[in-house]
């Protein structure tokens, strides 16, 4: 069984950055889709940001050039990096893991997700 474990959030003021981590673990394989998806009170869950079994990345508009994915196979880890980070930003994040997505052009769809972190608040203040 597939268990993620999430760490990194925290407080930070308008431009500061954050880095959240995800460990996984229950999964032999390297080839799996990691990505981030954020929700804050009273608005759905959206996806952020992720990279995929073949290491392709994606990031939605609104955090591209800001947000980036990274993988470490050795650690089972994989990295959201966050700059410059805006108080729109404030959400809870979950990590996210499927071993069906290979190649990434979109965040895949809740219903391909077959593990959740449990959660981290980051919370950005202006």
């Amino acid at each position: 069984q597939v268990q993620l474990v999430e760490s990194g959030g925290g407080s930070v003021q308008a431009g500061g950055s954050l880095r959240l981590s995800c460990a996984v673990s229950g999964y032999r394989y390297s080839s799996y889709f990691i990505g981030w998806f954020r929700q804050s009170p009273g608005k759905e869950r959206e996806g952020v940001a992720g990279i995929g079994g073949d290491d392709s990345t994606f990031a939605i508009r609104s955090v591209k050039g800001r947000f980036s994915v990274s993988r470490d196979n050795a650690k089972n880890t994989a990295y959201l990096q966050m700059n410059n980070l805006q108080p729109e930003d404030t959400a809870m994040y979950f990590c996210a893991f499927s071993s069906r997505v290979m190649n990434i052009m979109n965040m895949p769809s809740s219903d391909l997700v077959e593990a959740w972190g449990q959660g981290t608040q980051v919370t950005v203040s202006s």
